[in-house]
């Protein structure tokens, strides 16, 4: 019953902008912190940005200063704003919860930068 469902990925041309939305259905979202990871083939999943339950977030050095992640706990969604998007951006997006030892992840949305 637990979900946490990822839209708004597709293709971009390199210096575009694309904005990411997950929707968290069946937790308390409020207490929950928030963070987008990705995964591009032949990679390690890495961690892209995070949101705390206070609104406190954190970025990867090589998407700081292009994204902005934040939330609506209203909505219980959780987007991912990214501006000036490389070839390098181009992986699959998920959306990742975390409370205490509770861990839940989304499906994954593919993100593609190409000319």
């Amino acid at each position: 019953q637990v979900q946490l469902v990822e839209s708004g990925g597709g293709l971009v041309q390199p210096g575009g902008s694309l904005r990411l939305s997950c929707a968290a259905s069946g937790i308390t979202f409020s207490v929950y912190g928030m963070g987008w990871y990705r995964q591009a083939p032949g990679q390690e999943r890495e961690l892209v940005a995070g949101i705390s339950r206070g609104g406190s977030t954190n970025y990867a050095d090589s998407v700081k200063g292009r994204f902005t992640i934040s939330r609506d706990n209203a909505k219980n969604t959780v987007y991912l704003q990214m501006n000036s998007l490389k070839p390098e951006d181009t992986a699959v997006y998920y959306c990742n919860g975390r409370v205490s030892t509770i861990t839940y992840w989304g499906q994954g949305t593919q993100v593609t930068v190409s000319a």
